[in-house]
């Protein structure tokens, strides 16, 4: 992973993705399309990111994101699954989604079990927190991009 290609700002419209994410994983996640996946910077690899998001220019929250293939379901096609730290009342498939990938957390891996998956999402949303607690990544909460 290169730290030359982020931060990454990318936005588009939520897609429906494998419909895991709340039902499986209770852990949601908003899907893009593969043209937004496909703009990706090369250097970036596969694995878990953390940044900053928002939902049709609303609030901005705490975000983690997993990059690749997700080894687990054995996909086939290379997804960028956006995690918003915050409760939602409702899915938001058709609306715009906006993004700062700001740091890197762990790589993409493989786990035996289901349980041994969600503990590492669990783990993730906490690292992530603390993350962007850091002064660093305090003006990125408000960056024009989120409402431009």
């Amino acid at each position: 992973m290169s730290s030359s290609a982020l931060p990454h700002f990318a936005k588009g419209v939520v897609v429906k993705g494998f419909g895991r994410g709340s039902k499986e994983l209770g852990c949601p996640t908003a899907n893009f399309s593969e043209e937004i996946v496909n703009n990706l910077p090369q250097e970036l690899s596969t694995g878990v990111y953390y940044g900053f998001a928002n939902v049709d220019k609303g609030p901005v929250y705490k975000m983690v994101m997993s990059i690749g293939w997700n080894p687990f379901y054995k996909n086939k096609k290379k997804s960028m699954e956006t995690h918003v730290i915050h409760e939602f009342d409702s899915d938001f498939y058709d609306k715009e989604l906006r993004i700062v990938i700001l740091g890197f957390l762990r790589d993409e891996k493989n786990f035996s079990s289901l349980d041994e998956l969600i503990e590492a999402i669990n783990d993730d949303i906490d690292n992530s927190k603390k993350q962007l607690d850091r002064p660093e990544f305090a003006a990125y909460k408000t960056h024009p991009f989120f409402t431009e």
